[in-house]
């Protein structure tokens, strides 16, 4: 009995360990995010907990400053304009590589177009990591007037995040029961009324943990929108990245507070479509 009780002791302090090393750094942004100027770097201490804890980084990254502020700080830490253009960014990649991939994964699951070798084509696409492509892609949405725009990300942000919407959806169709479509197709639908009136409803789950997935990846992006923008489409991530003053060095508390806003829209949306995401998570875990 004592030896099962070392024992599981020893496995909640490896947990209890591990747990905090990798919360401390969320922690320490959440902290940072409430302290002053004066508590970001002080010289010869650290601050573990705010001593003054102020909403005024949140205020300066979302434009809200005061006016005697306003002219030093609402200028260069004002992000209101950035989020929007990644929540448009993403959310047009999101939808352009969920366009193209279900109906690809469709056809590879149910018909086996391209046979076995087409899936693994598409998933050579994420072998090449962007930083490998991304000066050719600079190159040729230069030259077609897409550089620094919507539809330049729009198409980098589908093509990149295509493939693992192909691969996962692909695994919800073939998980869904065949005799749905075959049954619909006898009471009069088409191929095409078939996939949308009986298919794709029963792999909404799936598809929900696809888009949020891919919405993900598409929203914490930073070297592809560093790269393929310039001035007028500037996104969170890269204007992050920016947040620094002559006088204050790295602003770590906008950065702080910015990080802590830029978590909330995947988890509003997590929580929106959560009834589908459970069962979208586990669809097709176990027959593999």
């Amino acid at each position: 009995m004592t030896r099962r009780r070392l024992g599981l002791a020893g496995r909640v302090t490896v947990i209890a360990v591990l747990l905090a090393a990798f919360l401390f750094p969320l922690y320490w942004m959440v902290t940072m995010a409430f302290k002053p100027q004066e508590e970001w770097n002080p010289i010869g201490r650290t601050i573990w907990f705010p001593e003054n804890p102020t909403l005024d980084n949140f205020r300066n990254v979302l434009g809200v400053t005061s006016q005697q502020t306003a002219f030093f700080q609402a200028s260069s830490t004002d992000a209101s304009e950035p989020i929007l253009h990644s929540l448009i960014a993403a959310g047009g990649g999101t939808i352009l590589a969920l366009l193209v991939g279900v109906f690809s994964a469709y056809g590879i699951a149910r018909f086996r177009a391209g046979g076995g070798l087409l899936p693994f084509q598409i998933l050579q696409l994420r072998m090449f990591p962007p930083v490998a492509i991304i000066i050719p892609l600079l190159i040729m949405l230069t030259y077609l007037k897409l550089f620094d725009n919507y539809w330049g990300l729009w198409l980098v942000y589908g093509a990149v995040t295509f493939p693992f919407v192909v691969w996962l959806m692909r695994s919800f169709f073939q998980e869904a029961p065949r005799e749905l479509g075959e049954a619909a197709i006898v009471d009069g639908c088409t191929q095409w009324g078939a996939f949308f009136k009986a298919i794709l409803p029963n792999v909404k789950g799936g598809l929900a943990a696809t888009a949020l997935f891919v919405f993900i990846l598409n929203w914490s992006d930073f070297l592809i929108a560093l790269v393929l923008t310039s001035d007028k489409v500037v996104t969170a991530p890269v204007f992050l990245n920016s947040l620094q003053s002559a006088g204050a060095g790295q602003e770590y508390g906008p950065q702080a507070a910015l990080g802590l806003i830029l978590i909330l829209p995947p988890a509003i949306i997590g929580l929106l479509i959560q009834r589908y995401l459970v069962r979208g998570l586990t669809f097709g875990a176990i027959k593999r």
